[in-house]
């Protein structure tokens, strides 16, 4: 058993054990008393963890008495991780600037663990119970039953037909915004292959799939095209001799076959026809695996059609096989559904268009929003006002609508996530609506909040990334924006998808605060349970209760309007983040200090940072914004952050001496003097990520970068960039200033990694050419030149065999981009930006040249607008 919670406190009482690494601990007496109860409690979590790891594999029988008991357990495991924390507080904080003392009673001064030991030790008894039991009768007795009722509860929700009969009906059904999809698999169904084929469809819940399949069944070219059409739906709760019941039709006399015989009778059925197979819904790669023994692979043409929210299962399925991703509606395609379903082919008043409109874009593309909007509407009255109401709640109504069972559809999907999966998909339903989630931050807040399980020699950042593409892949996260290396860089939830994690979150895992009004009876009703903040509201204003504060753990604000704070209530003293990007601290809040157990510290400050902010010896990731336009300075006694992962400031930190480690992944915006630069490998050994400030006479000492072994990420900006040695290991490189020589490209070629190349800013300098002919920039995708003094650029399409795009801003001077670029295969975008004439008149005609060779598909945009090729050649027509 394991779950990251537990682990993060696993490793918190590790280092609080062998606490000679953090400084605040050093010879503490009271920590050093206390020594045997952390030694024992450690001890006695790991067995636990053991033992229950066993009951999991080996008494299946008893599955609902562990997840009790694994409740039970995990309750326990916060209960004291609450109690050693506040104690914690009151051994190590200085109460010397704080109105209060270590005897407040917020604070635990001593360590009493008996409830704690207590509810441990009830456990393990029944733990051992359960271990010892003989439940074999009882396992075949339950089998039994549970195979019964997931029987009956999956036919009861099924759709069926005899073999070569008309399955789902279309006869009322209104479709928009399908056609093309339709085609598409269509042909992908009867094309000209003979061996057994697999097309998938994967959406998220809501969004059509079933109506497209249906669509297809029913489609008169595929009632000729196919001898035997069947259909199937596979509901979570998946019984086999369900689906072989489904295709051959749920006829009496099949009812006592056994399922060897159903199986025989299928292959009868199917063997030497072209059939199409319909598997609706279908949720598990096991489900397939099951299923796909039923089907004989005879070379006849024949045909799987299966719909899926979950792309690993698709993906499973044929590996190299058809999936097509539905997409949402448009604003239009919306409308168009909305009007059909309200009005039913008759005119839609002209006074609730606009309306209409509203409500049809406030569904946001997902076909079951639109229905369950149009059901409501249908009952209402034609009136303006009323519907101008409904535009501007309707995910309120939605959510209310029990007919349409919106958000029941969606919670299948929820419900059908691992456990390691669920918190950190509710935490996303804290960010505001429609909000750009940055998958940076919401990875490093994940690992904060202890929800990633450690994973072999992976890091947690590379874990919690695998969790966010695992939720995107489930169709339950939407991608809002990719880099040119096809990395996630941003991320949003459906309005929808959204509300079922509020609703969710309500059971006891956050509380959102929206406006100062609903704000008080929120904070009055807050159970123990919930234990995050998320709120656009003044903390100024936001009067917390007492006893609310005590068990908070995490506190984020989004953006509002800008406001000071003076200080944090002290009795957040257990918080783990804390961000506080839109507050302009003037003067560093009292109480923060107090706040040793933060993970995640986000602040905007406009002085020097105290020394007090190294005694959050447990920070993981320290965010540091200035108010005003300036570097920031960090005390000397940085290095007392032994957990410190990522150091980002928005304008540039100064980051003093030091010579002891440091376990740094991420290092943004660094200013710090040459003389200490041969110390990079020592101090920083693991990190990724570095942007740094390079003084005049840094050049000398850039040879220690080649050191770094885990470097990915690398930009550099001053007067002082290196002419070389950069280490293999980069993927990303950007030069800012420095004006070096053109001859310098050289080194940079021969990079094996790396994609993405950005320079800018005069950082070549003389000769104001460069010659590519002879390199090859091996793995690049991005090239990005902005305010370079280059005149003349000579390249051949060799030179860069991956490039995908190439960005060209205010290069005032370069003549034209070479046609050569043109003929890179893998190129689908040119952006020009405040460039010459000469330059745009270029990249025409390499547009030119690709029109002439049939590839239509080379994006061309100058000045933030597409390039359109036959507006480009009429204007050429005309001027000639």
């Amino acid at each position: 058993m394991a779950y990251g919670g537990l682990q993060m406190f696993m490793g918190d009482l590790k280092q609080i054990i062998n606490c000679n690494d953090i400084p605040l601990f050093n010879n503490n007496p009271s920590i050093l008393y206390e020594r045997p109860q952390f030694q024992l409690l450690y001890q006695e979590l790991d067995s636990i963890v053991q033992t229950l790891s066993n009951i999991h594999q080996h008494h299946h029988h008893e599955l609902e008495r562990v997840r009790n008991l694994k409740k039970r357990f995990k309750d326990v495991v916060e209960e004291a991780q609450d109690t050693i924390d506040l104690y914690l507080s009151a051994v190590t904080v200085d109460f010397s600037d704080s109105e209060l003392s270590p005897t407040s009673d917020v604070f635990k001064t001593s360590l009493d663990l008996k409830n704690v030991m207590k509810s441990i030790e009830s456990i393990k008894v029944e733990v051992t119970m359960i271990m010892k039991m003989d439940l074999s009768p009882r396992i075949n007795s339950l089998k039994t039953h549970s195979a019964r009722d997931a029987a009956g509860t999956s036919t009861s929700n099924t759709r069926s037909s005899p073999l070569g009969k008309l399955k789902p009906s279309m006869a009322e059904e209104i479709v928009v915004g399908l056609h093309r999809d339709a085609e598409i698999i269509r042909d992908k169904l009867t094309e000209d292959t003979k061996q057994l084929c697999v097309v998938s469809i994967v959406g998220m819940g809501g969004q059509g799939k079933t109506t497209l399949a249906t669509k297809l069944f029913n489609d008169p070219f595929i009632k000729y095209h196919f001898h035997i059409r069947a259909w199937a739906t596979i509901s979570q709760t998946y019984v086999r001799r369900d689906l072989l019941m489904q295709i051959l039709g749920f006829q009496e006399d099949l009812e006592k076959d056994p399922d060897s015989k159903l199986r025989e009778k299928l292959h009868k059925k199917l063997m030497g026809q072209r059939y199409l197979i319909v598997i609706d819904d279908i949720w598990s790669i096991e489900a397939w695996d099951a299923l796909r023994v039923f089907f004989p692979n005879e070379n006849t043409g024949s045909r799987i059609l299966l719909t899926s929210r979950i792309n690993e299962v698709a993906l499973h399925v044929k590996p190299h096989g058809f999936v097509h991703s539905l997409p949402c509606l448009t604003e239009e395609e919306s409308w168009e559904l909305l009007k059909q379903k309200v009005f039913h082919g008759d005119e839609c008043p002209v006074w609730l268009i606009k309306p209409g409109m509203q409500i049809a874009k406030r569904c946001h593309g997902l076909p079951l929003s639109v229905v369950v909007m149009a059901g409501i509407l249908a009952k209402e009255s034609m009136n303006k006002d009323l519907w101008e109401e409904i535009a501007c709640n309707v995910s309120s109504y939605i959510v209310s609508d029990q007919k349409g069972g919106c958000l029941e559809t969606l919670a299948l999907s929820y419900h059908h996530l691992p456990s390691h999966l669920r918190e950190c998909f509710l935490y996303l339903g804290g960010f505001p609506e429609s909000f750009s989630i940055n998958v940076r931050r919401v990875i490093r807040l994940w690992v904060a909040e202890g929800f990633i399980v450690e994973s072999g020699n992976q890091s947690l950042e590379d874990t919690a990334k695998a969790y966010l593409m695992d939720l995107i892949n489930r169709n339950l996260v939407i991608v809002a924006k990719r880099n040119i290396t096809g990395d996630v860089k941003a991320c949003k939830l459906h309005d929808l998808v959204r509300e079922l994690c509020v609703q969710k979150a309500k059971e006891g895992f956050f509380l959102k605060i929206d406006s100062p009004t609903s704000s008080s009876q929120l904070l009055e009703s807050i159970t123990y349970e919930q234990r995050r903040i998320f709120t656009n509201q003044n903390l100024n204003t936001l009067k917390i209760p007492h006893f609310v504060t005590q068990t908070i753990r995490t506190l984020l604000c989004f953006p509002g309007r800008e406001y000071s704070l003076k200080s944090i209530q002290h009795s957040f003293v257990l918080l783990r983040v804390l961000d506080l990007q839109k507050c302009r601290l003037h003067f560093f809040p009292q109480g923060l200090g107090l706040l040793v157990h933060l993970r995640y510290l986000a602040i905007q400050y406009s002085c020097e940072f105290p020394n007090s902010i190294c005694k959050l010896w447990r920070l993981q990731t320290l965010i540091l914004k200035t108010i005003y336009f300036g570097s920031i300075y960090l005390p000397s006694n940085i290095t007392d952050l032994v957990n410190l992962r990522h150091l980002w400031g928005k304008s540039g930190i100064y980051l003093p001496y030091i010579e002891k480690p440091m376990n740094l992944y991420s290092i943004s915006k660094v200013l710090f003097t040459d003389d200490w630069v041969c110390n990079l490998q020592k101090c920083f050994p693991n990190i990724k990520k570095l942007v740094l400030y390079c003084g005049l006479h840094f050049h000398k000492s850039s040879k220690y970068l080649e050191l770094l072994p885990y470097l990915e990420n690398l930009k550099l900006m001053g007067p002082g960039l290196p002419s070389g040695a950069f280490p293999v290991t980069l993927k990303k490189l950007s030069l800012i200033s420095g004006k070096l020589s053109w001859r310098h490209m050289s080194v940079i070629h021969l990079l094996p990694n790396l994609e993405v190349l950005k320079l800018q800013d005069s950082v070549f300098m003389g000769g104001r050419q460069w010659d590519a002919c002879e390199q090859q920039f091996r793995q690049l995708k991005l090239l990005k030149l902005d305010r370079l003094d280059i005149k003349h650029w000579k390249a051949s399409s060799t030179s860069f065999p991956c490039l995908k795009q190439l960005s060209v801003w205010r290069c005032r001077y370069l003549e034209e981009i070479p046609l050569e670029i043109g003929e890179i295969a893998t190129i689908e975008l040119i952006e020009i930006f405040k460039c010459s004439n000469s330059v745009v008149e270029s990249v025409k005609r390499i547009q030119q040249e690709q029109h002439d060779e049939g590839n239509y598909d080379l994006k061309i945009i100058v000045d933030g607008k597409e390039l359109s090729f036959y507006s480009s050649q009429h204007r050429s027509s005309e001027s000639e």
